[in-house]
Parts: C-alpha cells; structure tokens; sequence
C-alpha cells in the first residue's frame, strides 16, 4: 500500500482516496450525493448540522461524513437503511422550529433546507408544541436578518473568523435558546462581509436592496465581469425582464475563488439611479437641451473633424474594444494625446513604463509567496480579493510586510509596517533593511507597488526605489493598477503618441480644439492635474461619453452622450494577472444609452476613418489582438532608475474610499449606506 493512497469502498466501489481526507471530500469528487448544511469546503468543519451522516461499516451509529478522516479498507454506505434513516431524523429535528414560510422568503426556489426537506422531510410534522420566534438582527443596509429560520449551521460565524479575519457574527446562549447575533448590536463593516448571504443554507441572511424584488425562477442568469478592480471578479448577474435584481458570486478558481467583494455585489443600483443620462444633450449659450442621437453624432463628429487639435481621455475601467476604437479614431484625427491614466500625477519616468501594468505572478501565486512587500496601497480598499489572497499568504507563514503613510488594517500579522512619512522617505531609510532581508531569504518573494503609490507626486522615484530594493533581494516586482482595465487599455494604445503626445496630466493644461471623456467624471475620476473641471470648462469644445450626469460633467462639457454601463455592453477586459475575460451585456440600456463601442464606431464612420466597419464587439477585438503580436506579462520591465522628483509632503497621497472609486459605487445607495462610507464621509461608523 502506497503512503499516498487509501483504498476505500463507498456504495460498494472502490475508491482510492488521500490520506486525511474527509468522507463527504471522497463522495463529492465521485458524485455520490451527501446532503449537508453546515459544511463548506472553504470553511472548517463543524460538524453541528448532522445532515451529512452516513453509515460506516464497524461503526456503532452513523458518522458525520464532514468530519471522519477515511482509514484504509473503510466501507461506507450513503444510502443505506440506516444512514437514510439518520439523515431524515436530522431533517425532522431542524424543521421543529423552522417557520416554514417558503411563500414569502426570498430563498424560496434555491433553498438547500427546502429541497432536503423534499427528499428527507416528512410531510405531517409530529411536533405539536409552540416554534420559538427569534428576534431579527440588524446587520446594516447589505444584509438582511429572519433569524427565526437559522439551523445554527455557523456558516456565516466561522466566514467571519476564517475568511474575513474579523470576528463579527457569533453565537449566544446554549442549547434550544442559541441565537447567531453581532458583537454588542454592530453592523457587518468589512469589504467581502456579504458573502455570507450565499453561504446561507436557509433564509435567515438575505440581500436586503434585493429583498422581495424577484422569485429565483423569474430570473435568467448571465455570467459577465466585475468592473470595479484590477482582478476582474467572476459574477453572475441575475435579471428579470432586462433589469438586474442582483449579483451573485460566479466561482473561479484562479480569480476569486467563490467570494466576491460587496461593491462588485450591489453597485449594479447605480444602473438604475436618478442620475442616468437618458438622452444626448447639448449646451448651447449656456442652456441645456437634449437633442436626437443622429443629430448629436454629427455634432461630435463635425467638432472633431473641424478641430486642429484634440485630447481623448478614458476611463481606466473602459474596455480593451473601446480602448482600440479610441486609439483608432485618435489615429485618424491625427492627434497624439490620448490616455487612460487618469489618475497618476507623475508621469516624469512614463518612458519606462511596461507594456502593461503586471501583478508579478498570477492572482492565485499570492499565496505562496514566502514573503511581500507592498508598497503604497490600501489593499483592503483597492483589490479586496487581493487582499484575501495576501491574508491566506500570511496565515500560510509568509512574512508580510506594508509601506504608506498611515496604517491600515490588516486581520493577519504585519510583520513590518513602515509609516508616519511620505514612500520616499520611507524606502530611503534603513528602516526598510529588515524587509529587505525577509524578502532575500524568501524562495518566493513579491514586491507590490499599489494605487496610493501610483497616485503618489513623486512615483518615479517610488518606483525606481522598489525596483531596487526587488532587484537587491531577487523579488518579482509588480503593481496594482487603477480600474478594471488598465492593463488592455495599455494593450489597446490607449497611451499618448510619441513624444509630442499629451499625457493626461498635461493635456487639460493645452488649449485644444476637442476633448473627448470616455467615461470620465473629471471630479472624482482625474488626479493627473488639479481643477480638472475649470480646465475641462476652458477647452473649446467637451464631448463626454457617459452613463451619467453630474454638476461637474454639465460644468465642463458641451455635449453629452449617454452610453452604457458594463451590464449593458459587450467587452472584454484583461485583469492585472494579465489574463482576458470577455463578457457579453446583460441587461436593457437604460433610456436611450448606447454601448460605448458602437458610438465610437458611428464616430469613425461620420469623421470618414477608413475601416470602421465592425459588425460585433468580437470584431473590434479580433482587430486588436491581432495588432499585438506576442506581449506577455514577462515583458514587465519596471523602471530601475528614475527622475527622482523631491518627496513632497507626507501628506502627498491620495487613498480612494472604498465606495467611491468609480461613478457606479458612488451611486449605489446600499454602498453608501455602509459603515465604510459613512466614515469616508465624516459621519461616523455605525
């Protein structure tokens, strides 16, 4: 007998399994359907449901399969009289008390304690004293609570402690009287605490915005692509009658597991606010008007090709189709200013810049790092599933290590946190010698530039600084970028033309004829130049691509054209690991919106570019990928040197708020309702 393998028989086959694998692990992977509630494979295990029992051969009673370790020669019966037997008991015990009020729960139709009760329930209860009523809890505006329906199955407690790192849900009392409570009446305040929604087995956790909205039948069920983060998160959107009524997880492995983070689950509100562009409009002396969409594309497209000179800027969230678009159509203008980068503010080093922005190793690599170095970022807040991976990396043993400003937390051991001074100065200093030497003993070992440093007045010198402390050590070095799409849109050329381009800090500073925003608000969305919208307001002619309208976008454009959000558009959008992911649109454009490709499309054909003659988004990026040739994440070459502009002040960082790094966060009601944007807003956390 091999050490690496157990023979064991389950209904009578054999199965080779591994040594310390569970019983219910063995009959998942063959396809031999246990029933379980508590048990998930990304949790501990409890073994408090008792669902899962099944009948072992030499055991005096049934064994919970979640919990038994298999042993060589075992025979374990799934089926067999006396493990269903047990498992129907159990199902008898958990519906004592259960409301069972399929009707009106918003579980109703993909409940996994209704559709055990079919094949293990009775159908007359033989329980005839009172159910108990348990008092609902208010987990804030995400989540919510009808904790009469609870099986105590600690799902949703043990994701706390496991996943999260951060203990909010948890049990009180003991035997009949045990409730799933917060700690002293707290919301849930963390940036993935929704998913506890799917991990409920019952209704007692439900979505709250999307409460009583829709049946689970009602709905089609779409896959697309999260747009708020460098990681490009799998989620499945669920809607009914072209209108999304939620986001659920969509599982991937390498990406993001089976988690998504609570912005990428209820930003989808922002589709449908108040403040939706609904038609094209147009400003003229001064007064607002809306106007026919044939009428305002030859607008745009007279101001762009009577103009001598334009700047195009996008959004860092705009996809790899319309990046290409943009970069054909400034081609044909003839204009080198054009840029994606909306955000960064030094751009003194930019021709080291590589060919796209790189993580250093893919997503799911993070945690098997031995050692990280991340400089610059408030990564709970920039790429929350990153942060999961890092935090898995360090409960793993690995030395995790932070440089910036002010000090985030983190639910894991930072072994160095460097802080109180601005990156410059920070990595300058001897204090970074220790990390230094962390990351030279580490096998594998990362150093990670964020979005803080990315933002940062002097990220030359940060930047040439953490190449030298990767190249001294034998790190990889990688970087977090802006948006959902930083890397394609530099793929795309979405980049400023040789050396008379603009890059977008400077381009607001010209005087141009034309400037085109594609899916910018100038705001909250450009940290590149200071007083983006006084700027935007002085330039001869504003044409905005947008979703939606803002004071500021009316301040500064002269015309707007409503195009859709990622739900309503076809794209594709490449993650920082460097990998494509293209999504089809999902829901019904709201009012008269446009997907963004097409406009551009209609753009090219009215300025008479050649060869903007697409039929499908595919087409646009058949077109793209073809142009590329072979670019590979290997081909990020960080800069070693660098204009090393002075460090400024300690103070020259800019950290987004968790809720509100795009238009569709900042919009999404249940979001900025939370504590985390409660507290962004000076108004305290609870």
């Amino acid at each position: 007998m091999s050490d690496d393998i157990v023979n064991i028989e389950v209904d009578g086959k054999p199965v080779e399994a591994r040594p310390g694998q569970m019983i219910i692990e063995i009959t998942d992977e063959i396809g031999a359907y246990v029933p379980r509630f508590c048990y998930h494979d990304k949790l501990s295990v409890a073994a408090n449901c008792r669902m899962c029992l099944v009948d072992v051969e030499g055991a005096p009673k049934p064994i919970p399969a979640c919990a038994q370790p298999v042993s060589e020669g075992m025979k374990v019966f799934t089926k067999s009289p006396r493990a269903i037997a047990a498992q129907k008991a159990t199902m008898e015990f958990l519906l004592i008390n259960h409301p069972l009020d399929c009707p009106i729960c918003d579980q109703g139709g993909e409940c996994e304690l209704q559709d055990l009760a079919i094949g293990y329930g009775r159908d007359v209860s033989r329980y005839n004293d009172g159910k108990r009523v348990v008092k609902d809890k208010n987990l804030g505006p995400l989540v919510s609570t009808d904790m009469t329906r609870c099986i105590h199955c600690t799902r949703c407690v043990r994701f706390g402690e496991e996943i999260q790192g951060k203990p909010q849900l948890g049990t009180t009392l003991r035997g009949e009287n045990v409730e799933i409570s917060t700690y002293v009446e707290q919301n849930i305040d963390h940036e993935l605490s929704a998913n506890i929604i799917d991990l409920c087995p019952v209704g007692a956790l439900n979505n709250k915005p999307y409460r009583y909205s829709a049946r689970a039948w009602e709905m089609v069920q779409h896959a697309t692509v999260a747009p708020h983060d460098c990681v490009g998160t799998n989620i499945f959107a669920h809607v009914l009658r072209g209108t999304i009524k939620r986001i659920v997880p969509r599982t991937n492995e390498a990406i993001n597991e089976s988690w998504i983070p609570d912005r990428d689950r209820f930003s989808y509100e922002a589709i449908y606010s108040p403040d939706r562009l609904l038609r094209p409009r147009i400003k003229e002396s001064g007064v607002w008007r809306d106007l026919e969409w044939e009428d305002a594309l030859e607008a745009a497209a007279g101001a762009l090709k009577d103009g001598n000179s334009a700047g195009l800027l996008a959004s860092p969230s705009a996809t790899v189709e319309e990046g290409h678009l943009l970069s054909r159509l400034a081609d044909h203008l003839g204009t080198a200013n054009i840029d994606h980068r909306i955000e960064r503010r030094d751009f003194s080093d930019q021709d080291n810049d590589p060919a796209f922005p790189w993580l250093g190793c893919s997503i799911a690599e993070l945690e098997d790092q031995d050692a990280i170095f991340v400089i610059g970022s408030n990564i709970r807040q920039e790429a929350p599933i990153l942060a999961h991976r890092i935090r898995k990396a360090a409960l793993g043993g690995a030395s995790v290590s932070f440089a910036s400003r002010v000090e985030h937390e983190y639910f894991f051991d930072v072994d160095h946190y460097l802080s109180g001074a601005g990156l410059v100065d920070l990595l300058s200093a001897k204090a970074v010698e220790p990390i230094l030497e962390k990351l030279s003993k580490a096998d594998n070992a990362l150093v990670l530039l964020g979005n803080i440093a990315g933002r940062h007045g002097a990220f030359s010198a940060v930047r040439a600084l953490a190449a030298e402390i990767a190249e001294k050590s034998g790190a990889k070095l990688g970087t977090l970028s802006p948006g959902a799409n930083s890397a394609g849109l530099s793929l795309a050329g979405v980049l400023p033309r040789g050396t008379e381009g603009q890059h977008a800090g400077a381009m607001l500073d010209e005087s141009l004829d034309t400037v085109m925003l594609l899916g910018v608000e100038p705001d909250a969305d450009i940290h590149a130049t200071e007083d983006a919208v006084s700027k935007l307001a002085k330039q001869q002619f504003v044409i905005a691509l947008t979703p939606f309208v803002s004071d500021a976008l009316l301040g500064a454009a002269d015309l707007l054209l409503p195009v859709g959000t990622f739900a309503e558009t076809s794209g594709t959008y490449v993650n920082v690991e460097g990998t494509w992911q293209s999504f089809a649109g999902v829901a019904n454009p709201v009012g008269e919106a446009r997907p963004a490709w097409k406009v551009l499309r209609v753009l090219g054909n009215l300025v008479d570019a050649d060869g903007f003659d697409y039929v499908t988004s595919e087409d646009v990026l058949e077109e793209c990928k073809s142009g590329l040739g072979d670019v590979t994440a290997e081909s990020f070459a960080a800069a070693k040197t660098g204009a090393a502009k002075a460090a400024g002040s300690p103070d020259d960082e800019i950290d987004t708020p968790l809720y509100s790094v795009d238009g569709l966060v900042r919009r999404a009601r249940a979001l900025q309702l939370t504590p985390d944007a409660r507290r962004a807003a000076g108004e305290g956390g609870d």
